[in-house]
């Protein structure tokens, strides 16, 4: 199967089995068939407001079966899809927009409140989809030419070290790739159901989830939103086969078999679990594999490489960490600080190359160049190891990105916004460890002279800049930053005192 684009991987399932049902939401199932009447009203929809290819199609979502039709809706009038969580804040939504240049917005406001307030910030309009809504249209908008409108699918958003968004240009061939190789990795087929909650506005949920889905013609069990005692339902009585997410979803799952006093739960179907976009723990690994009597897979991945560059075998239990072997049409070198290729076993940042790479962050010459090596490789900025078989061990980060809940949280991001608060001289953000391969946020302010922090105002002020996962757990005002003779902040010091003082 030789596509160019991702719809006609879509239509080719809906030719050979229209009658199938592909999603599965709390109130009705949707086959292929049912779900190509959505994508070809889209398709009327976003012509008749003026989209055409190398336009972006800005999606503030949460899952939905109308998500999935936007995103293949935009594939088919040659549109780039940017979906950006509902659960952002006005202002982060805002820096999207401005960093996209969409030609029109959609909000997914039947399932989410969260988008229903987005939209109606901006003073959306109806759909031809009753779950939607959509803005005017940006008539300023500059659509993209040449050979990167057609090869661009999508773009998924990463906020830089900065504080700006940096768009991470994903390709039809990207994704195409990366559904065939998450297909066969774990033996998908038509049999097979996935629990669909990891957002699609991520890579994980893109690639791994909806992209290997349609590959396989697998069913997907879709919810907007994630509640452990849906999913354990869901494993009993839905015909669920395969769970995935990041390990701060499994250390909820089991918090909540625990508070239920549920030792084993019922999966009469399960055959794969999988976890990613996280550090895993040791401890929380051997934890799911005894409650779920399955071994845990686990593989290495980033937005910038379409899903995963590393996957685990199917079936074969490890007592490590490893994230697994290099992929088909992957390349993967471990650099040390020599700029050499490192021996096995031997630490260096991780490059990658292959089908799935990006070709580069939207508008954004600086940042692409600031990653991308002489012959075609990118410099992850993560740390790892090949041991003598191959397998990848990733170990720590070069840069300073911090994983709260799955998701990636630069701590220049926070630190800008900490900053424009009133009274505030400097601030600093580092991650600090917690249960389960998680992190949470931990804030340090510098003070202007007399300055007082109003904790309830600063409250007030972050939630309306950042999204909750992105908002420090802990926020502690020091006199003056440690740092260092070429001034940088002394953050591992700040959070050494913090851990050293009383709690």
């Amino acid at each position: 199967m030789n596509f160019q684009f991702i719809h006609q991987l879509f239509d080719a399932r809906v030719a050979q089995a229209p009658s199938q049902v592909f999603l599965s939401t709390p109130t009705a199932d949707f086959t292929l068939a049912e779900l190509s009447v959505l994508v070809d009203r889209l398709v009327l929809e976003l012509q008749s407001d003026g989209v055409r290819a190398g336009d972006r199609v800005l999606i503030v979502a949460e899952n939905c079966p109308e998500h999935v039709a936007l995103i293949l809706a935009c594939s088919k009038v040659g549109a780039w899809s940017c979906g950006v969580n509902a659960r952002m804040s006005r202002g982060e939504v805002s820096l999207f927009v401005q960093k996209a240049d969409p030609r029109v917005m959609y909000f997914t406001s039947e399932v989410s409140s969260a988008a229903r307030a987005h939209a109606q910030e901006a003073d959306a309009r109806g759909s031809v989809l009753t779950g939607l809504q959509r803005s005017a249209v940006r008539e300023a908008a500059v659509a993209e030419v040449g050979e990167l409108a057609q090869r661009v699918a999508a773009i998924i958003f990463t906020s830089g070290t900065t504080g700006t968004p940096k768009g991470v240009l994903v390709s039809h061939q990207g994704l195409l790739q990366f559904g065939r190789v998450s297909t066969e990795s774990r033996q998908l087929t038509q049999a097979d159901r996935s629990y669909a909650y990891l957002p699609m506005t991520h890579i994980f949920g893109l690639g791994t989830v909806l992209m290997a889905s349609l590959y396989a013609r697998a069913g997907l069990v879709m919810r907007s939103a994630f509640d452990p005692a849906d999913v354990f339902k869901a494993l009993a009585q839905g015909g669920v086969t395969q769970l995935q997410g990041p390990p701060a979803m499994f250390t909820r799952l089991l918090a909540w078999l625990d508070e239920q006093g549920i030792q084993h739960p019922v999966c009469p179907d399960l055959r794969y679990v999988y976890t990613g976009a996280a550090p895993l723990d040791l401890k929380l690994k051997r934890a799911v594999e005894e409650r779920f009597s399955q071994p845990l897979h686990h593989g290495y991945g980033l937005s910038e490489y379409a899903g995963a560059l590393c996957l685990g075998r199917l079936n074969v239990a490890r007592d490590d960490t490893s994230a697994g072997y290099l992929v088909d049409g992957a390349e993967l070198r471990i650099v040390n600080e020599q700029g050499q290729a490192a021996a096995a076993g031997e630490r260096g940042e991780i490059w990658m190359r292959g089908v799935g790479l990006m070709p580069g962050y939207f508008r954004d010459a600086d940042a692409t160049a600031q990653v991308m090596r002489e012959g075609g490789w990118y410099a992850s900025g993560d740390t790892g190891y090949l041991d003598d078989a191959g397998a990848l061990f990733v170990v720590g980060r070069l840069k300073e990105m911090i994983i709260r809940s799955g998701f990636n949280v630069y701590p220049g991001e926070v630190e800008s916004v900490l900053a424009q608060f009133p009274g505030v001289q400097r601030a600093a953000v580092v991650g600090r460890a917690v249960s389960g391969g998680n992190e949470e946020i931990m804030a340090f302010l510098e003070m202007q002279p007399n300055a007082k922090l109003d904790r309830a105002a600063l409250d007030v002020f972050v939630a309306d800049h950042l999204a909750p996962y992105k908002r420090p757990a802990h926020t502690v005002v020091s006199d003056v930053f440690p740092m260092t003779l070429s001034g940088k902040v002394l953050k591992r010091e700040l959070l050494a005192s913090f851990e050293a003082s009383p709690q």
